[in-house]
């Protein structure tokens, strides 16, 4: 393994390693933000919006990423609807992501006992109240689990944006490995890359469920 060799490419993977951080972040907000109304549909059976948000897990949970960003990239442009790579690559990861984050908070929100919506009908709250002061406060923190594995799930999904050649991680280890031929160097940037990632956040996540598990979250 050449330590030069290594040292030549380090700019180019800089540049993919704050791109691949970009995308990941930007696609868990708006898969989070996507999924929690989604579930909230589901769990106050809103006429029609509810079957909707089952139809929209259902049909994205069942369908791999790749086919999704092959249609968004390729299928798309047929009829007129061009995006960039990148925009493709968002979207992609946010529906799938919002899909699986919908099912995290579902179970969230199934974990409230049910004496508590009975106790705050009975006390005449609104549906909006009842989201405000029983279901989220509850149903995120019973969330927690499920939503930091879909989020460690969605960072490692980034390596395939690399089928619609957006210059993520894995796509510059491929490409540089097609050019130079040095498969050990640029694999092992690669490794160490997601691992800078993926090893700090999942501590932080893990830390962040232990808390909430021992009813410390949001303690001063």
């Amino acid at each position: 393994m050449s330590g030069e060799v290594i040292q030549q490419a380090l700019p180019l993977f800089v540049k993919a390693f704050v791109l691949t951080l970009r995308l990941s972040a930007v696609s868990v907000v708006l898969a989070t933000l996507l999924g929690l109304v989604l579930a909230l549909l589901r769990e106050y059976r809103v006429p029609v919006l509810s079957q909707v948000s089952t139809v929209f897990q259902e049909l994205f949970r069942n369908t791999p990423l790749l086919i999704q960003l092959f249609f968004l990239y390729y299928g798309l442009p047929s009829i007129g609807v061009k995006w960039s790579a990148e925009t493709c690559a968002v979207v992609g990861m946010s529906i799938l992501g919002a899909a699986y984050m919908c099912g995290a908070f579902e179970g969230g929100f199934t974990g409230i006992p049910r004496v508590q919506n009975e106790s705050a009908r009975a006390l005449g709250l609104s549906p909006l109240q009842m989201i405000r002061h029983v279901t989220l406060p509850q149903g995120l923190t019973r969330s927690v689990p499920a939503v930091a594995a879909n989020v460690i799930f969605m960072v490692k999904e980034t390596s395939v944006f690399t089928v619609i050649a957006v210059p993520e991680l894995t796509n510059t280890a491929r490409d540089l490995i097609g050019m130079y031929y040095r498969s050990d160097e640029y694999l092992f940037m690669l490794v160490v890359a997601y691992a800078i990632i993926l090893i700090p956040l999942s501590v932080i996540l893990t830390l962040l469920e232990r808390r909430v598990r021992r009813g410390t979250f949001g303690d001063n």
